[in-house]
């Protein structure tokens, strides 16, 4: 990477290439790069076999032998209700060509990592809703209902998760830093709940009150954390998009004559 640039007048501009944080190729063979640090995109070349899908408005550029079809999915109707659930789009787009090396870009909307996951047939993983940056078409995603109503009224993610099931690979754009965690058999972690970013099915997910009058009054995280127990992996992001927009507002100017209730303010999750 070029740390830096010159610009001398009446010579050619050259700014620095951005850092490349991963290259590789999807399950289906298509070799992806994804650069950046802070604010990631993913390039992926495509050719003739290749088919991507992703929610409307999510592309940053392509080249003009990318071929685009706004749809209802793969679920038509039914899918259309599920992504509503889980905060998608209500339609897809998919991406396809019937040439050799084009490109399709995408780029993270907020400060994060993007990660490809790759699923081969039969494997999933859970993640919270809007993770779908882009994925190959062969990949499905379903929504992941909770056994308890708890976790459903007051889990901050809500009770519908997103499930993507393989073959194939996905990219996921989480917020800030992600940590991995494998939990051993029976082993639990209390997670505020916008921390939580992905599981492996085979963890459990419930939500559990705050223990303690004063915690719940005084404590500033919300009432109910998420109570994973392995066995299985997880993965947590250090800087979910409520809680920075949530700390971004007591800085924003107020509406003259508006004023904040001087009572107690109580978080319910995120």
């Amino acid at each position: 990477m070029t740390e830096a640039y010159t610009n001398v007048p009446g010579q050619r501009l050259d700014l620095p290439e951005p850092e490349i944080a991963q290259r590789g190729t999807t399950v289906n063979g298509a070799p992806f790069k994804i650069v950046g640090t802070t604010m990631q995109a993913v390039n992926i070349q495509i050719g003739r076999g290749h088919a991507f899908y992703s929610e409307t408005g999510s592309l940053s550029w392509m080249t003009d032998g990318v071929k685009m079809d706004t749809n209802l999915g793969s679920g038509g109707i039914f899918g259309m209700v599920q992504r509503a659930f889980t905060g998608e789009s209500l339609f897809v787009v998919n991406y396809t060509t019937d040439r050799e090396n084009e490109l399709i870009t995408f780029s993270s909307e907020f400060p994060g990592k993007i990660i490809p996951i790759h699923l081969t047939q039969g494997q999933a993983i859970i993640a919270q809703k809007d993770t779908l940056l882009i994925a190959e078409k062969s990949v499905t995603m379903s929504i992941a209902l909770q056994r308890r109503l708890g976790a459903g009224l007051f889990g901050g993610e809500g009770f519908i998760l997103q499930r993507f099931e393989g073959p194939g690979t996905l990219f996921a754009s989480l917020d800030g830093e992600i940590v991995e965690y494998t939990l051993n058999p029976g082993q639990r972690l209390l997670v505020d709940t916008g921390h939580l970013a992905m599981f492996e099915p085979s963890v459990q997910y419930d939500i559990q009150m705050v223990k303690g009058i004063k915690n719940l009054i005084f404590g500033g995280e919300g009432l109910f954390f998420v109570s994973l127990t392995g066995p299985g992996r997880i993965w947590l992001q250090t800087m979910p998009m409520a809680k920075l927009a949530g700390a971004m507002m007591r800085y924003l100017p107020k509406a003259e004559g508006s004023h904040e209730s001087p009572g107690l303010n109580i978080k319910l999750g995120g």
